[in-house]
């Protein structure tokens, strides 16, 4: 059978692949995208969207518990776990057929099987009806990533969970382990938490959500805690016992020494590693460094022809990092002149109960670097529309350059920050300088009041408190 020809193809149909497939065909090239699995990739179909579907399942539930402080009464509150499931499994499946429908719309020719690159600028595809051969002038590396599995811990789907096998819950756990407290281990230990779940955290940093600010990290430790949540940092679970039917004994180790704790269900979410075996990477000569690819600022391979973006690119892992570097990646192949991304400017979101957001430098990191900072905080306390809310628990704070007034960080924990830290990536990408920020009128009452009271206060400007 005759090789099929393209301009561009695409291997990995998630937030990464099928955006640069896209792109890269409005731009009037010839592109195919081959998927082994589901269209949308993990963040579609097993990450970003049904997460956030079941944690507002948690928001809607634990509101619904604070009826009285609204003046309204609710009685018989509870949830129905399968439908919980179901309802996120339905949001899932609706954007994953979406985007099916977008690459008719753009005229991207989808291939579903398991591709592998035999030589520069040839990719096979292995399907169901056999193997078909592609080739391309350039050919863009988006195959993602999967849950780290460490000696010991791995998910069974039964007694340990995957992050996968959590969005599927068959049973409500009582006694809840969950390992690794990043972004995912945080938002699953939030969620089963507020369903009734005894959880019980273990980070082996010195603090929960390592990567955000140590003071956002406090606050977030603080209510979570209050939640009724165990938290152990500076810890490390050594072993599990299994014991099928019953549940797992875990041996975890803390200031030197080792205890066992039981639990019903544990769910690991101890990182990720890149999806680059089989694809016959090494054979090209791409550089692979701890299971991710090495590439420039404009995600190039260093094979001619070859680029690689998203998750099997590094870090970030994140979605919107993904889809903006496939954005750059089809503009540079099609002849234009993209900007790089900037991995600084970029935000992190976690949408835990509350919710943490973030972009830029910590207070640490800024001077780390060699920064004279200026820092300034607001409380949510002080914010009108917070209070109306009910949802006083939290405070934004941003990091400045002293010597020349650049927003070097934001950093946020509190009802809906995932939606206001944009404001302050916007204010990085333009460049933005305290004196701009200060002079933006912001809308009353809002919560993003927030965010011009933290700017003053970093310059001793604060007006409400």
């Amino acid at each position: 059978m005759a090789a099929q020809s393209f301009d561009v193809i695409v291997i990995g149909a998630g937030p990464g692949g099928y955006v640069a497939a896209i792109r890269a065909s409005q731009l009037g090239l010839k592109v195919a995208i081959v998927e082994r699995e589901h269209l949308g990739g993990i963040c579609l179909n097993w990450g970003c969207i049904p997460t956030k579907a079941l944690l507002r399942s948690a928001e809607v539930f634990h509101l619904m518990h604070r009826a009285k402080e609204f003046g309204l009464s609710a009685q018989g509150i509870g949830y129905d776990l399968p439908a919980v499931v179901a309802r996120s499994r339905a949001v899932a499946k609706q954007l994953s057929g979406g985007i099916g429908h977008l690459m008719k719309k753009n005229k991207v020719t989808v291939f579903m099987g398991t591709a592998t690159l035999p030589k520069q600028g040839t990719v096979s595809v292995k399907t169901d009806k056999g193997t078909e051969e592609l080739t391309a002038k350039s050919i863009i590396l988006a195959t993602g990533a999967r849950a780290r599995e460490l000696p010991g811990l791995e998910a069974d789907g039964d007694l340990v969970w995957s992050y996968k096998h959590a969005l599927v819950a068959s049973r409500m756990p009582k006694k809840l382990l969950v390992i690794g407290s990043g972004a995912i281990g945080i938002e699953f230990a939030s969620f089963f938490n507020t369903l009734g779940a005894d959880t019980t955290v273990v980070e082996v940093m010195d603090r929960i959500l390592p990567v955000e600010d140590a003071e956002i990290s406090a606050f977030a430790r603080k209510q979570f805690v209050k939640q009724g949540m165990k938290i152990l940092e500076k810890a490390a679970v050594k072993k599990l016992d299994r014991h099928p039917g019953k549940g797992v004994t875990a041996h975890i180790e803390q200031d030197g020494k080792v205890t066992t704790q039981d639990f019903d269900t544990v769910i690991s979410a101890v990182g990720i590693v890149g999806n680059v075996e089989n694809l016959g990477l090494e054979a090209l000569g791409v550089k692979i460094d701890r299971t991710h690819v090495v590439t420039d600022e404009y995600c190039r391979t260093g094979v001619p022809g070859l680029y690689a973006i998203g998750d099997i690119a590094g870090a970030p892992w994140l979605a919107h990092k993904a889809s903006h570097e496939g954005v750059m990646v089809a503009e540079l192949i099609a002849g234009g002149h993209p900007h790089p991304i900037k991995p600084n400017s970029i935000a992190g979101c976690t949408y835990c109960h509350p919710q943490v957001a973030s972009v830029g430098l910590t207070e640490q990191k800024a001077k780390d670097a060699g920064y004279t900072v200026k820092v300034g905080r607001f409380p949510f306390i002080g914010n009108g529309k917070a209070i109306a809310l009910g949802e006083q628990e939290g405070m934004v704070k941003t990091v400045f350059d002293a010597k020349t007034g650049e927003l070097l960080g934001a950093h946020m924990v509190g009802a809906e920050v995932t939606e206001l830290i944009q404001g302050y990536v916007v204010g990085r990408t333009l460049e933005t300088t305290e004196a701009e920020l200060m002079n933006t009128v912001f809308p009353h009452p809002t919560l993003s009041e927030m965010m011009h009271e933290a700017v003053l206060d970093a310059y001793g400007r604060a007006l409400h408190i």
